[in-house]
């Protein structure tokens, strides 16, 4: 089934799920969830970040599907999941773990285990959920792909002003805004390209990227807006005690190198850092090969190999 907005034919076009379902959040929240590929094989969770959607993960769910069981979902207020209940902690890290406990619950057996994949939003998704009982039943490794665990606007360097006070501010503003992103243009385009992607992205590439992020309900973004501008999930990381690898592209300026260098220091059990020569924050559409790569080697490490070596 195609989505309104998104790309609908090539490499980039959203795979049709096997199966759906609907995953209910702690406070209400319906999450729409996709199942892809066959039962009983190795199971991958994957959570999107800022206004993304499942559309976002389409290389990786193509690719890992043909002998993974893999389980994508839309952040509330993302692509067909609902908008938020009225109510102060409707956008929240709360939340974030909420909904990730819940899609683990939904969409695995009784102690069956997962690797967690988590890009942006969704990594913090992942380290908001550390000590969550869902996620230390189902979460056998984690993967971190251009994310950060506070100090997020303060660090962006999408606007080209001298690190301070003021440079925070208008970074807070302009990721914040309220205005519709109206449609894609090649401005637009242009726009998100500098914004969240390397130089070298391919036209198809940004094509998808800006269908899926001007398809985010201008009121969803800013809501998730003011939850990244006051982040602070370093203690959450700290809990994370699974192994975790984490990915990154180095032209990232939504959240720089120096985020993951952090992430993958802070960690109690960091398995890798990737560095990603040519690529910026949309990792997963960049660089697919490598994100994909990356779960794989994490299921072939942590869910393929017997039980008693994954506790080592």
């Amino acid at each position: 089934m195609s989505r309104p907005g998104h790309v609908t034919s090539g490499p980039w076009a959203p795979p049709v799920a096997a199966r759906e379902l609907t995953a209910v959040s702690a406070d209400g929240a319906r999450l729409h969830v996709e199942l892809h590929g066959p039962e009983g094989a190795p199971a991958v969770v994957l959570s999107h970040g800022w206004t993304c959607s499942t559309a976002f993960w389409a290389a990786q769910i193509r690719e890992l599907a043909v002998d993974h069981r893999v389980i994508a979902y839309d952040q509330r207020g993302h692509g067909r999941s609902p908008a938020a209940p009225a109510g102060a902690d409707g956008y929240s890290t709360t939340a974030l773990a909420d909904d990730l406990a819940a899609v683990l619950k939904a969409g695995l057996a009784p102690g069956e285990r997962a690797v967690v994949a988590g890009h942006s939003m969704g990594g913090m998704t992942v380290m908001a959920a550390a000590d969550r009982p869902e996620f230390t039943e189902h979460a056998a490794a984690a993967l971190l792909c251009s994310t950060g665990s506070s100090r997020l606007v303060a660090e962006s360097t999408v606007l080209p002003l001298r690190p301070g006070r003021a440079r925070t501010r208008v970074t807070s503003a302009v990721l914040g805004s309220r205005f519709p992103l109206g449609p894609v243009t090649p401005l637009t385009r242009a726009v998100l390209k500098y914004a969240t992607m390397a130089a070298g992205s391919a036209p198809d590439r940004v094509e998808a990227c800006a269908r899926i992020v001007h398809a985010c309900p201008a009121d969803v973004r800013h809501a998730w807006s003011h939850v990244l501008e006051g982040l602070d999930l370093d203690a959450g990381l700290a809990r994370l005690t699974l192994p975790t690898a984490v990915l990154a592209g180095r032209s990232d300026r939504l959240t720089p190198i120096a985020h993951a260098r952090r992430i993958a220091a802070a960690l109690p059990r960091c398995v890798g850092l990737t560095e990603l020569t040519g690529a910026g924050h949309m990792t997963p559409v960049e660089a697919p090969e490598a994100v994909t790569a990356a779960v794989r080697e994490l299921t072939a490490l942590y869910l393929s190999a017997p039980e008693k070596e994954k506790t080592q």
